[in-house]
C-alpha cells in the first residue's frame, strides 16, 4: 500500500447516511454476492410426494441456476461479473498471481456525535439524528484502490445479523497534468486514473449474508465491521496481486487537521445497527 496524496476535505464537509446494501445501488462500484433465492431449497430437500417438484419448478429464474451434487445443491453460475486481472497493463511487467487471504476485522469504534470542530452540515445532521432517536458516526479518513484487480470480501461464519460498512467513491476525471502520476490500466479498463470524488461518496450497510466485490480501481474505505466492542468479523478476501506496492494498492488520506483532530467525512449509522451484537 502506497500513500499517493493527502486530499483537502470539501467545504462543507459531507455527512452522509449509510443505507442498506443492494445490488442495484452498488452496481456502479462492483457487485454484491448473496443467495438470490434464499427460500429455494435443493431437490433433495423437497417432499417427493408433493406436486410440482420437477427440476424446472425448483430453480429460480436468472443467476444461471442449475441442480448440482446429485440433487443436493443449487449452483448459481452467473451470480456476479467475473473477477478481473488487469496486471498485463502494469508498467513493471511483474506478473500477478491469485491470492486468498483473511482479514479478521474488529468492530470499529463509532462517534456518538460529530465533534464540535466538524462542519455546520455535520452539526445539523447531529441535531436531526438526536431528534430521530440518535445515530452513530463513522469518520472516513482513508480511501484506497486496487487499480489492476477486483477484490472480493466474503464474511466467514458470521450470523446474517452481522453488519459492516461498505464505503465507496466515484473516480474523478484525471487532470491533464496530475501532480502525482500513478500506474493504472489502459484507458477503458478499470475505474480510471482520477482521484476519488469526495462530494459523492456512498455508504452502505451490508449484512453477514452479503459479500462484495469492488471493481478494479474502485475507491473504497478499508473494511469497517460494526458491533459491540471486542467483536470481530472474519473476511476471506480474493484478489490478484504482483507485490509491486504502487501497483497493488494506492491510498489517499483525507486532511483531518493538525494532530488528526478533525473528523473527516462522516457516515451516519443507525444506532440499532452500529451497536447490534454480531
Amino acid at each position: 500500500m502506497v500513500l499517493i496524496q493527502t486530499l483537502p476535505l470539501p467545504t462543507p464537509t459531507p455527512t452522509l447516511q449509510a443505507t442498506p446494501l443492494t445490488p442495484s445501488a452498488f452496481a456502479p462500484f462492483g457487485a454484491v454476492l448473496a443467495n438470490p433465492a434464499p427460500d429455494t431449497r435443493p431437490p433433495s430437500c423437497q417432499n417427493s410426494n408433493s406436486a410440482g417438484n420437477g427440476t424446472a419448478d425448483l430453480l429460480p429464474p436468472g443467476a444461471g441456476a442449475v441442480v448440482a451434487n446429485q440433487g443436493t445443491a443449487i449452483q448459481y453460475r452467473a451470480l456476479a461479473p467475473p473477477l478481473q486481472d488487469l496486471y498485463a497493463d502494469a508498467p513493471s511487467g511483474q506478473p500477478s498471481t491469485p491470492r486468498t487471504t483473511m482479514f479478521v476485522c474488529a468492530a470499529r469504534q463509532l462517534l456518538v456525535s460529530p465533534p464540535e470542530s466538524s462542519s455546520s452540515s455535520a452539526a445539523s445532521n447531529r441535531s436531526s439524528a438526536s431528534k430521530s432517536g440518535g445515530g452513530l458516526f463513522f469518520p472516513v479518513a482513508v480511501l484506497e484502490r486496487h487499480p489492476f484487480t477486483t477484490q472480493t470480501f466474503v464474511p466467514l461464519g458470521s450470523s446474517p445479523s452481522a453488519r459492516y460498512l461498505v464505503i465507496v467513491a466515484p473516480t474523478l476525471p484525471s487532470p491533464p497534468n496530475p501532480p502525482v502520476p500513478v500506474p493504472v490500466p489502459a484507458t477503458g479498463k478499470g475505474a480510471g486514473p482520477g482521484l476519488p470524488d469526495l462530494q459523492n461518496l456512498c455508504a452502505f450497510v451490508a449484512t453477514g449474508a452479503q459479500a462484495v466485490t469492488y471493481g478494479a480501481g474502485t475507491w473504497h474505505a478499508p473494511m469497517a465491521a460494526l458491533g459491540e466492542h471486542g467483536s470481530v468479523i472474519e473476511f476471506v478476501v480474493v484478489q490478484f496481486a504482483n507485490d509491486v506496492p504502487l501497483e497493488d494498492c494506492q491510498e489517499v488520506a483525507l486532511d483531518v487537521g493538525e494532530g488528526g483532530k478533525g473528523a473527516g467525512v462522516l457516515v451516519e449509522v443507525p444506532r440499532r445497527v452500529g451497536e447490534s451484537r454480531l
